[in-house]
């Protein structure tokens, strides 16, 4: 894990926020608000490499610095880019980052959560196996997570505003292709990069 920005002092819960954040929006930062009034740290994690394509459009640099930007006033996140892309590989990487003692929180969209907890992982048992290792932080994103019973000490909701979930990446690039007004959708301090970036 490769870190270009770090918070002070260590966390004794942080909250791990993966993303390719293409471009970053105002639900993201939503949603790492939310994770803050349950952990000390809202780390932002973009993967170097995405796992089945390529990078398209803006590359891994210029949604660096649109993070830079966003979290350069704000001093309770960190950023950091990784060379892996699940949940666990992330969690590890983080626990070799910040030490045993940190309580890690996955923070996702309902969807994601679904995805991680019905994933083929190749044997039984696993995703319950990687529960014991971090604990994750869910949004409502069209939809509160149903959270299984056996899971309910180490999976926590979190409530975002109702209209965050009509706001999504791709939303922002498809109004900028059509010439339609965007930057509401966006946080206000990246609106100049993004229109750098996007062509808007």
């Amino acid at each position: 894990m490769e870190f270009f920005r770090r918070a002070d002092p260590r966390p004794a819960r942080l909250g791990i926020l993966p993303g390719t954040f293409n471009p970053p929006t105002r639900a993201h930062l939503e949603l790492a608000e939310a994770a803050l009034r349950f952990v000390d740290e809202a780390l932002i994690v973009m993967p170097r490499r995405l796992p089945h394509k390529d990078y398209e459009g803006v590359g891994f640099e210029g949604r660096l610095r649109m993070l830079e930007c966003l979290t350069a006033g704000r001093p309770r996140y960190s950023l950091a880019a990784t060379g892996r892309g699940l949940f666990i590989d992330i969690a590890r990487e983080c626990r070799s980052a910040y030490g045993a003692g940190v309580r890690l929180h996955l923070v996702c969209g309902r969807d994601a959560a679904e995805r991680a907890m019905n994933w083929n992982y190749g044997q039984p048992g696993a995703f319950e196996e990687q529960l014991r290792e971090f604990e994750m932080l869910v949004a409502s994103r069209s939809g509160t997570f149903a959270i299984p019973d056996r899971f309910r000490e180490r999976i926590h909701n979190l409530e975002l505003p109702a209209e965050s979930d009509a706001i999504s990446a791709t939303d922002v690039r498809d109004r900028i292709r059509r010439g339609q007004p965007w930057e509401h959708l966006v946080p206000g301090e990246i609106a100049p990069l993004v229109r750098e970036l996007y062509g808007g």
